[in-house]
């Protein structure tokens, strides 16, 4: 079994100043500035795993805040085989340093990278380990960051079922990577196969309102104005109940953040549609609260 400890020697981000060092592209593009910005569902350490284009999202970007909201390593594949591509190692450099050059980095460790729970007030690199994290925006108004698996059923007294299910899910994020690469020789924008089906399961879409609806209430029952959490892996942004849910989504199916922009406007970017456009417009591939 693959301890906390084991995952941040074997993948070793930590503790090597020459990643932090490395220059820019030349030639690259201006990065867009927000007050801060949100992503999860990562999977570091898994086939399915979009880390080239996460790169891709990082290096367009500054923030003031980035809040990881969990599953950002993916504890329970590595503890079932080592799995971790060059680009996967340049996603951790490239989040420690946006640390490094001042951006307050807060991990939120979810269920696949549990084991980090267990140094929940400690800071590694820059990067500091919470259990959940209260959000202030420009406009003031203060949001729980959470990431999302202490309200699903399934994960919290169904353990064997979650995992039966991972092992199903894998299998379909195998898929998706078999037929994207197949949309690359033809030209083909990114697609994602395992979203587009979950989207067409009732079942599912039932389980994600379900899912909404218990975080919403839990915003309520604090006295906060919304809720940030990741964990469906379904980028979202709607009124629940007097209270705005976000979920700002994946970056193995959807390639979605969540930003925030100076005066506390909240929106998603979608990164695989932008990425794919010639000549893309943020504004056009933001959906907007």
């Amino acid at each position: 079994m693959l301890d906390s400890a084991g995952l941040l020697e074997r993948s070793r981000p930590f503790g090597i100043p020459d990643w932090l060092m490395l220059p820019e592209p030349k030639g690259f593009r201006p990065k867009k500035s927000y007050r801060t910005i949100w992503i999860s569902d990562v999977h570091l350490g898994t086939r399915g795993c979009n880390a080239a284009m996460l790169v891709d999202f990082l290096r367009s970007v500054e923030c003031e805040t980035l809040y990881l909201v969990g599953d950002i390593i993916d504890g329970w594949r590595l503890r079932k085989g080592w799995y971790w591509p060059d680009a996967h190692n340049e996603v951790i450099r490239r989040i420690l340093k946006m640390a490094h050059r001042g951006t307050r980095v807060v991990f939120v460790a979810g269920n696949h990278d549990e084991v980090f729970r267990d140094y929940a007030g400690m800071t590694f690199g820059g990067v500091e380990l919470v259990l959940e994290a209260v959000h202030e925006t420009a406009d003031g108004r203060r949001l729980l960051v959470t990431h999302g698996d202490s309200f699903d059923g399934v994960v919290l007294y169904h353990r064997w079922l979650a995992f039966l299910g991972d092992k199903a899910y894998e299998v379909l994020l195998r898929a998706n990577v078999v037929v994207n690469a197949a949309r690359r020789r033809l030209r083909l924008p990114y697609w994602s196969l395992s979203a587009h089906l979950k989207r067409k399961v009732k079942n599912a879409v039932q389980y994600v309102c379900d899912f909404e609806d218990a975080v919403a209430r839990e915003a309520i029952e604090r006295g906060l104005d919304g809720i940030v959490c990741g964990h469906i892996h379904c980028a979202e942004i709607r009124q629940i109940a007097g209270i705005t849910y976000y979920n700002d989504g994946d970056w193995v199916e959807s390639c979605t953040a969540l930003v925030e922009d100076a005066t506390g406007a909240m929106t998603i970017v979608e990164w695989a549609r932008q990425s794919a456009m010639s000549d893309p417009s943020p504004a056009a591939m933001e959906l907007t609260a």
